[in-house]
């Protein structure tokens, strides 16, 4: 399973986000690219970034620290945040990113183009508040659930998701695993990637147990930066 760092940029710094609230926000590092090459350092293989400001306006805002960050280390990183037309897409993907997430252009309707020209490329990004889906960094709640959006994405040609729990998110609490058992029960022959709320090894080993049912791996942010969970450690324990 892996164990994937998370990178959160806002105003060209290294956040932290309770809830997805803008106003409720820790700042870790001045220097996202230097944050990135310490998780390389620690044995990472992929690298989850969110351009924060990007999410929030509709399309990116950090654009060139992205790109910097992915030009400065030899892992992949999965980039999103506004990214909500092919043009979008095409820009990261012409600077050697080729984990692109889209989460809104989904639920929108815009994104089905998008997925039809460059589905090997794209991971959605599910997010939801009591398995309903969010969108527009998480501002709008729509009237669609997790489990019916993954469905229709996978009529579509979508095979990964990271599923993000928002009311998990940030607050060190422990994962929805209620809401990853029903995803994984309800939708086969998909590959989950579990974001939001993991705290502990002992978060990580409960999620490793849906491993052999389609979990791929976890997204650890805040436990990281604070000192909950070794990286190198859960990594040699789980990759």
């Amino acid at each position: 399973m892996l164990i994937i760092p998370a990178i959160d940029i806002k105003n060209g710094r290294g956040v932290r986000l309770v809830q997805g609230d803008p106003n409720r926000e820790t700042v870790y590092s001045d220097d996202p690219v230097s944050l990135a090459r310490g998780f390389e350092g620690k044995g990472a293989k992929l690298l989850h970034v969110v351009d924060l400001d990007g999410a929030f306006e509709g399309s990116p805002v950090n654009r060139d620290i992205v790109v910097e960050i992915a030009k400065s280390i030899s892992i992949p990183i999965e980039i999103g945040g506004g990214i909500r037309n092919i043009e979008m897409v095409e820009d990261y993907l012409d600077n050697g990113i080729e984990r692109i997430i889209i989460g809104t252009a989904l639920v929108t309707g815009a994104g089905e183009a998008i997925i039809e020209k460059y589905s090997e490329y794209i991971i959605v990004g599910v997010d939801a508040r009591d398995s309903i889906v969010a969108t527009h960094g998480w501002k709008n709640v729509s009237d669609i659930s997790a489990v019916d959006l993954i469905k229709r994405l996978q009529n579509i040609g979508i095979g990964e998701v990271i599923y993000t729990d928002i009311s998990k998110d940030g607050m060190l609490g422990g994962p929805n695993f209620n809401s990853i058992e029903t995803i994984l029960s309800e939708v086969s022959d998909l590959s989950l990637i579990a974001s939001g709320g993991v705290v502990s090894i002992d978060d990580i080993y409960k999620l490793s147990e849906f491993v052999n049912r389609g979990l791929k791996g976890c997204i650890v942010g805040k436990a990281i930066y604070d000192g909950k969970i070794d990286l190198e450690n859960a990594i040699s324990l789980f990759e």
